[in-house]
């Protein structure tokens, strides 16, 4: 694969656990520029801190905390790329302060994170994304993480899925509207990590769904990400990362 030479900044929403805070470590080892939203502060902050990451809290619920993130990003002169990372997972039917009806509020939050969000920021950085590419590769990149069960659907996360879907569709919009000077693409990830408090049971029923029965582990979203930085022929597409659950 074609060596990457990054000198404008790459966004990735979200870096707090999981699939953010990997990649964050993982470009910033890479010598690149990172800049990190987070919702909440964990001890995985001080380390990307430290280790010399750009970071915003923000939460992206927030309206005038938003506000305020767009203006200061807008304020960069490029952009390499953006990730979307940030995600939330609501079950349908259950609000989180009593406040709202609950499925109103659960369909809200979940297009708010997942869709809105990414569409403002894309619009928002658009010109700083086109700034961006130059270099080897020519194009700068959107990269949205979605989900399988945007394709499959699910019973328990209607919201949840109906979001990633739309995010999925962002895609088409985006590759078509920002071409050729930027890619976009999504990855699609079904069960990449446990977490600690999950059972033997809930772990052998969930890697049962899949043809490949083990977990993936962020390594495998990680090298899907260089590869998408290191094209020059590849937008417009969704890239599913879920052991062949499609053939169950």
């Amino acid at each position: 694969m074609m060596k990457r030479t990054l000198s404008a900044p790459i966004l990735i929403t979200g870096v707090g656990k999981r699939i953010g805070y990997a990649l964050a470590k993982h470009l910033l080892a890479q010598g690149e520029t990172v800049i990190g939203t987070y919702r909440s502060h964990y001890p995985s902050i001080d380390e990307l801190n430290a280790l010399g990451a750009i970071l915003y809290q923000c939460d992206f619920y927030d309206k005038d905390e938003l506000k305020t993130l767009v203006s200061e990003l807008q304020k960069l002169p490029t952009l390499r790329a953006i990730i979307h990372n940030a995600s939330d997972w609501l079950s349908d039917g259950k609000s989180t302060d009593g406040a709202l009806d609950g499925m109103t509020q659960v369909m809200e939050r979940m297009m708010q994170v997942h869709v809105h969000v990414p569409y403002l920021l894309n619009l928002s950085l658009e010109s700083q994304l086109r700034a961006g590419a130059q270099g080897e590769i020519g194009a700068a990149d959107i990269i949205h993480l979605t989900d399988y069960v945007a394709q499959k659907g699910s019973a328990k996360h209607i919201a949840y899925a109906a979001s990633k879907a739309a995010l999925e569709n962002l895609t088409l919009s985006f590759a078509a509207k920002f071409a050729p000077e930027v890619k976009v693409n999504s990855i699609a990830p079904a069960m990449i990590l446990f977490n600690p408090s999950d059972d033997d049971a809930y772990r052998q029923k969930t890697l049962a769904k899949a043809m490949l029965p083990k977990e993936a582990g962020n390594q495998e979203i990680i090298a899907l990400v260089d590869y998408l930085l290191g094209s020059r022929y590849v937008t417009g597409r969704s890239h599913a990362v879920d052991g062949g659950r499609q053939l169950k």
